[in-house]
């Protein structure tokens, strides 16, 4: 059984009319996903994240300035690209819940694969910095909860976004159980992700540069990213599943297509099977152009389900 998680709420975080990061992109994923092909889908209402588990990963002040923050009709600008409108924190915590329930439900064996459709999205978020249209990162929380709650020794993160995940690796930089495999594009925002940063062994950077085509990233994953997953040998495979890598996304200047999220979505459900069960969860990151963005995201779903 394959579960999708959302919420109504994180359709209502709004940073204003000329974000990127609007409504219309988690409107453009479900309306994707609520057709014939995804009725065997079980949908799930994503429960708001504890602040127990919220600071396992973020400091006090971080959730402080997020939960605290009254938007009211007014929207609050955290940095000069992550805006909160009323809405947002209640949004964001429904992000984190969504990832969370999904680890519950797939190492209780409620499910084998989970896709969390929710925004804002998570990885640029640090353990104290709200940045990159990112509140809370949702990943990271839910991966610290699987290391505390699931006593986990190996916990894959994967994240194809055309961004580095900077947040996530950050968290994870020195936490040997965690492993952070990223493709992305650079230079780009944030500049990190250079193949020289390896923390402890334990963060695998593979920057590509602009104009990269489907062989080439193909390449990258098969000969490199891949390969040091499968020597990792996860319990659990977490994925930032961002979809702004697509050739038609306007911040970004990769040369994708939704065909290569499936074929790296087959690969991924491939690692899953031969050492962690079949566990995976996937939650939704960047992606900005619509239609790019409902292809790529329905040709994940759809891989997931076979």
């Amino acid at each position: 059984m394959i579960r999708l998680y959302t919420h109504p709420a994180c359709l209502l975080h709004d940073p204003g009319p000329d974000h990127p990061e609007s409504p219309a992109r988690l409107r453009a994923v479900l309306d994707a996903l609520d057709h014939d092909h995804f009725a065997a889908l079980d949908r799930v209402e994503a429960p708001r994240a504890s602040r127990k588990q919220l600071l396992r990963v973020h400091t006090p002040e971080h959730l402080a300035r997020v939960l605290e923050a009254r938007p009211d009709e007014h929207r609050l600008r955290l940095d000069e690209d992550t805006v909160m409108s009323a809405d947002s924190a209640e949004a964001a915590l429904r992000a984190a819940g969504a990832v969370i329930a999904a680890v519950d439900a797939v190492m209780s064996g409620a499910c084998e694969r989970a896709f969390c459709a929710v925004r804002p999205p998570g990885h640029h978020a640090t353990a104290e910095t709200p940045m990159g249209f990112c509140l809370f990162n949702s990943v990271a929380v839910a991966a610290a909860h699987a290391l505390s709650e699931h006593r986990l020794k190996r916990i894959a993160i994967v994240d194809f976004d055309v961004h580095h995940g900077n947040g996530t690796q950050d968290i994870f930089a020195r936490e040997p159980k965690v492993l952070y495999v990223s493709s992305h594009q650079a230079p780009l925002y944030p500049d990190t992700g250079e193949a020289t940063e390896t923390g402890v062994g334990n963060l695998v950077n593979a920057p590509l540069p602009p104009g990269t085509r489907s062989q080439e990233f193909r390449q990258i994953w098969d000969g490199l990213l891949l390969p040091r997953l499968h020597d990792f040998r996860p319990q659990l495979v977490l994925v930032s599943a961002g979809f702004d890598a697509h050739r038609r996304d306007p911040l970004a200047e990769l040369q994708l297509e939704a065909e290569d999220f499936a074929w790296l979505t087959s690969r991924l459900m491939q690692l899953a099977d031969a050492h962690a069960g079949g566990r995976l969860v996937s939650s939704l990151e960047g992606g900005y152009d619509l239609s790019a963005l409902a292809a790529s995201s329905a040709a994940h779903v759809q891989e997931l389900m076979s």
